[in-house]
């Protein structure tokens, strides 16, 4: 209950200071530059001065928390990694050779790249599928709440959900886990899912299409709404069937949302640290980028340099497919 006020107090703390904030700074903007200045001209001036600067007090907090929390990290992670485990001697490029020749790096590598070809295009179809399904019945607004409802849940909450749905017990007990209580049922022997190397990837995987699927329904629910009926009209009347006009009509034209949907997630994907940390915390072959960077900057005494050198690499691999996202975004945009 403590716990509840104080994010209640925080937000309500929040909006009044952005309130007071934007009113503030809008008042004092009118006093610095007066609509009724002592001449017409000077009013004009003053106007457009008002109008020059308002945006930027709009912008302003923005940009400013841009800079201090993304700009600047980014920026001391890149000279971090080029320093000691202290950050007390430069050390060049030797941390990337460290890198290169790392076996845990390697595997971080394999597993993330396992998680890039199967989250994306899981989440993204099952959306697809699930946006084309729900908007041909009666209840499929309530199917979209309830499959959206995972988006609302942390990931951390999400893996302990999921840490019950793979729970293992040993042989004689009780099977309190699904999925083992349905090889039991079915007359197989229960199973430690997440402690077994190679699969056990997917079964974290399963955690973040289960959340990610939701995301990729409405978006792609919405650009499916907004295909012009004539097209799908007449390729009914040309004899189209159903599996043919989703295909070869739909699809087509809301390819360019199912990328920016694909890519978005490819960027969760790169990020993910915590359904491997609450899970396996990187043990039986599961450990992704992310984790290893935590490992090697806040376990064992730390290592600066080591942990700053993955977190350019994650960052190096970010940073294509947002801009990808920002060029996509802004040739849709032009001449709207």
């Amino acid at each position: 209950m403590e716990q509840l006020a104080s994010a209640l107090g925080t937000v309500v703390v929040g909006v009044l200071a952005c309130v007071a904030y934007f009113y503030g700074s809008n008042w004092l903007l009118d006093r610095v530059f007066p609509a009724n200045a002592a001449t017409p001209e000077g009013g004009i001036r003053n106007l457009r001065m008002a109008h020059a600067v308002r945006p930027w007090l709009f912008l302003g907090p923005a940009l400013l928390a841009l800079g201090l929390y993304l700009v600047y990290p980014a920026i001391d992670s890149i000279r971090l990694s080029l320093y000691n485990s202290d950050s007390t001697q430069f050390v060049g490029l030797d941390n990337y050779v460290w890198l290169w020749f790392d076996a845990g790096f390697r595997q971080s590598m394999f597993n993330n790249m396992l998680w890039l070809i199967f989250v994306p295009a899981m989440s993204t179809f099952f959306g697809l599928v699930i946006a084309a399904l729900t908007d041909r019945i009666w209840w499929g607004n309530i199917a979209k709440s309830l499959i959206f409802m995972p988006m609302a849940i942390s990931f951390i909450g999400a893996s302990i959900i999921w840490k019950f749905v793979y729970e293992y017990r040993g042989e004689g007990s009780a099977q309190i886990g699904i999925v083992n209580a349905i090889v039991e049922a079915l007359g197989g022997d229960p199973q430690a899912w997440i402690t077994i190397p190679f699969w056990n990837n997917f079964f974290l995987m399963i955690i973040l299409v289960w959340i990610q699927t939701g995301f990729a329904m409405v978006i792609l629910s919405a650009a499916l709404r907004g295909i012009p009926e004539e097209t799908i009209e007449a390729a009914t009347i040309d004899g189209a069937n159903g599996v043919q006009i989703f295909f070869f009509i739909m699809v087509p034209q809301i390819w360019k949302t199912i990328a920016v949907v694909w890519t978005t997630i490819t960027i969760t994907v790169l990020k993910v640290f915590d359904i491997v940390f609450a899970m396996t915390n990187g043990q039986w072959d599961t450990q992704v980028l992310a984790n290893y960077m935590y490992d090697w900057m806040f376990r064992g005494g730390g290592d600066f340099g080591r942990g700053a050198t993955i977190a350019v690499v994650i960052m190096l691999l970010v940073v294509p497919i947002m801009i990808w996202n920002i060029r996509s975004a802004t040739a849709d945009t032009k001449g709207h």
